[in-house]
């Protein structure tokens, strides 16, 4: 035992020193598991099982299972195995079993647990082994943090103090704590980032004032919110094991992407050892649920691991006649074809069927809201939404060595989206006394496939006495849909506050022979494009990132008008964009091992769909965007800060001209240029003991700076100046040890009525949670949302005549959580 003590003054000279030399100690030891408990979790029982297999997969499963810190050199224990460990026991006896006949030796020094082959001077060798990122552990499950250690939105896995611009992981266990099961309430509690109801059943997702249409899963991006008619596109949360987030330009990530970041999600894999989790909850307005998620290894030698999610939600709503039910089921099995090359391979299918509230209530044609009742349903009892979505997920990682990896991953969704709707609208306002409601009636018919490829090649050098890093790859996204919709407007002397929820029942044909319009269309979109970065260390504090794309892009619209008189076939519009450089530049600078302060480059490229009045597809946004920084990565890394100032300039932004071609919605124009710019302040992670904080502060402004109409005036009317979004939840300790509260709240200032310089008021909204460990497997949660019941309208595409929505009212959700020790 005390030639293991010896170990402690070795390991920490080599972790303290200063230099060259111990960054790459620092970055290239495999750190293996979430943030650490204190030392003396070492000697407490926990339930372990890990298969005999290769020492390193080994140490990881142990870190994962155990929540310690793993640091080894990956060299020295290749081609080791290690021995089969399963049971209660302390994690101390565990790693004594798990190294037994390996010639291994460990030390547990503070929160970290250290590994060494052979004698003790062994250990000073370590500062041969170059970075190896792919160690970093970026998978939030079991972690109990809310903040990770990586990231792998940026190709690759890389912390997030090492990427100059903003970025935001939602964790696992920060989505269970807030009860977050929707992609739409999931980014309203991050920063900087809008989750709206859309025109339509789905959402739109907003950061710094701009659309992200295109949706990254396992960093291969697909278009999700691209429909001929509305925002249809949902997403649960249940499949995936955490939510990355950048702000700013992506379009080194995706193409073209949305200039005001990209979304990552990250599905849940495989597990090392069994698991299962049964979920029951119960909440208001007859809201109940039901999850079974299952995982572990399918064989002795563990290399073969599976996991199945099973969930079953429906609920009414505070809105009269709205409901919804939700069925979902997801599929996974991750396989070590070799100590060095993994296959992932996934399915998810997930089917939703509701009676929504589309459009929500107009306003007063001064922009006052009508004084009715949070509950009020504008729709008739025959509205209907039904969206089925099934994905198929498939990558494949190979790792050469500890410095080189090439990973491929595959995206196919299908979307079988239908829907009937009333909507209750008045052009230019109600009237004083409420009346003069129009009912317009839609029918929808979409059909869609998305399909995504993405592969590329990471490595590490040292040349020219520098370390280096080089990523090259290339993705191909393809977007096909077969589209039908029908609408009629009917005008009515009824009073907003006397709506008829029991009108005749509409189809298409009903629809056409009432005079209504019927359009039949079909997108096929397509892009690609190779991309590649350069990080270089010409100096021990500094490195420089550069960058590129070169993308090509095909889009095609084809559509016809259907009536009473028969079929019309409209023009068809085209583009196309070959070749388009995207160039990316980015700077780090390490103040200390804790803090960094950074600035970053990118042009940005984003085709349009939208046509002008002769038919022609306007031409590609173009703008430019910079960030500059500070990072902090604390405590060990158990807490990550963030504060940025940034800026973008844009222009060709297409705007509606206000007329009543393109089908009636009227077609667009250039809008001149746009400017986005402000700043953002974040902290996630473990702030004192026992205290998971998360907090996120934007401030942004956005303004047409060159426009024929709107020069001066606000750009994305949906965007507050401020927003403000905390939530904190803290474990007690002692005699309390089984109890865990948690308390947060969003606040933002007013965002503005799209078609007239009206307020939609800001507000402040607080959650609460409070959770009691019955026993070891039973935990029990009670969630209350909107807890002083605010009464507020929601930021959305608000207008006169429609899509003013209520926020929640308060509500709860009692969960109880059963997890079986094996």
């Amino acid at each position: 035992m005390s030639a293991i003590h010896e170990l402690k003054p070795l390991f920490k000279a080599l972790v303290m020193s200063r230099g060259l030399r111990s960054r790459r100690v620092l970055s290239g030891l495999g750190l293996v598991g979430a943030l650490s408990l204190s030392a003396q979790v070492m000697a407490e029982d926990v339930s372990i099982n890990i298969p005999a297999q290769p020492l390193p997969q080994a140490l990881q499963a142990f870190g994962q299972q155990t929540n310690q810190q793993v640091i080894y050199n990956a060299d020295e224990l290749a081609g080791l195995k290690s021995n089969r460990v399963s049971g209660k026991m302390s994690p101390q006896a565990a790693i004594t079993e798990l190294l037994k006949g390996t010639g291994v030796r460990h030390s547990l020094e503070g929160n970290t647990l250290m590994l060494v082959k052979g004698s003790a001077s062994a250990g000073l060798e370590l500062g041969a082994t170059t970075i190896n990122a792919e160690q970093l552990n970026a998978t939030t499950e079991g972690s109990h943090s809310y903040t990770s250690n990586a990231v792998t939105i940026g190709k690759g896995t890389h912390t997030l103090k090492e990427i100059p611009q903003s970025i935001t992981v939602m964790t696992r266990k920060q989505m269970d704590d807030q009860n977050l099961v929707n992609l739409k309430d999931a980014v309203n509690q991050t920063t900087g980032i809008v989750g709206l109801q859309g025109v339509g059943q789905g959402m739109i997702l907003s950061s710094r004032g701009f659309q992200i249409d295109d949706w990254q899963y396992d960093g291969v991006p697909i278009p999700r919110n691209t429909y001929s008619l509305g925002n249809w596109a949902t997403q649960d949360l249940i499949f995936y094991d955490r939510l990355e987030i950048l702000r700013g330009a992506s379009g080194l990530l995706q193409g073209t992407g949305s200039p005001g970041g990209a979304v990552n999600l990250v599905r849940k894999r495989g597990q090392s050892a069994p698991t299962v989790t049964l979920t029951g909850k119960a909440g208001s307005w007859d809201h109940y649920g039901l999850q079974l998620d299952a995982g572990g290894p399918l064989n002795d030698a563990g290399n073969v691991r599976g996991r199945i999610v099973l969930d079953e939600d429906q609920s009414n709503s505070f809105v009269d006649h709205a409901w919804s039910k939700t069925h979902s089921l997801y599929g996974a099995l991750d396989v070590d074809l070799s100590e060095d090359t993994t296959l992932g391979l996934a399915v998810s299918q997930s089917n939703g069927e509701s009676r929504g509230n589309i459009r929500g209530l107009p306003r007063y044609a001064d922009g006052s809201m009508p004084d009715v009742s949070r509950s009020t349903y504008t729709g008739a009892r025959w509205n209907r939404s039904e969206i089925d979505v099934t994905t198929y997920y498939a990558d494949l990682e190979h790792r050469f060595n500890e410095d080189w990896a090439f990973k491929v991953g595959g995206v196919y969704m299908s979307e079988d989206n239908q829907a009937k709707n009333q909507r209750v609208q008045r052009g230019g306002g109600l009237l004083p006394d409420g009346s003069g409601v129009q009912y317009a009636d839609f029918l929808t018919d979409f059909q869609s496939t998305k399909a995504g490829l993405d592969m590329n090649l990471t490595g590490k050098f040292e040349a020219l006495s520098m370390e280096q890093e080089v990523m090259l790859g290339g993705n191909f996204s393809q977007l096909e849909t077969d589209d039908k919709y029908a609408r009629t407007f009917n005008n009515t002397s009824d009073s907003i506050f006397d709506i008829d929820n029991d009108r005749p029942d509409i189809s298409y044909d009903s629809l056409i022979a009432a005079g209504g319009l019927g359009v039949l269309s079909k997108y096929d979109v397509r892009q690609k494009g190779v991309y590649g970065t350069w990080r270089v260390k010409p100096v021990d504090d500094l490195t420089l990132i550069l960058g590129s794309r070169v993308s090509w892009y095909d889009f095609s619209y084809k559509s016809k008008n259907e009536n009473a008189a028969g079929i019309t076939r409209n023009t068809p519009s085209y583009s196309t964009e070959t070749g388009v450089v995207t160039p990316y530049a980015g700077i780090v600078y390490d103040l200390s091992r804790e803090w960094a302060v950074y600035a970053s480059y990118t042009d940005v490229f984003q085709p349009q769909t939208n046509v002008d009045a002769s038919g022609s597809v306007l031409k590609p946004v173009v703008g430019t965007n910079y960030e500059v920084g500070l990072k902090g990565e604390l405590m060990d890394g158990r807490v990550n800060t963030s504060l940025a100032v940034f800026r973008y300039d844009h222009e060709n932004r297409a705007v509606n001209d206000g007329g009543s071609g393109c089908g009636g919605f009227g077609c667009s124009t250039a809008s001149g240029k746009v400017r986005s710019q402000g700043i953002e302040a974040e902290i996630s992670g473990e702030v004192v003991d026992n205290l998971q904080l998360f907090a996120g502060y934007t401030y942004n402004t956005t303004k047409y700076l060159e426009d024929p109409t709107n020069e001066g005036s606000i750009f994305s009317t949906w965007t507050p100046k401020h927003m403000l979004r905390v939530w904190g939840n803290y474990q007690f300790t002692g005699d309390w040890s089984r109890v865990s509260t948690g308390l947060g709240f969003t606040t933002q200032s007013h965002t503005q009525v799209y078609d007239l310089n009206y307020d939609v008021p800001g507000y402040t909204v607080w959650n609460a949670r409070v959770g009691y460990k019955l026993t070891s497997e039973i935990d029990l949660a009670l969630n209350a949302n909107n807890l002083f019941d605010k009464t507020y309208i929601t930021p959305a595409y608000n207008q006169l005549n429609g899509n003013n929505n209520f926020g929640d009212p308060r509500n709860l959700m009692f969960t109880v959580k059963y997890t079986p020790q094996f």
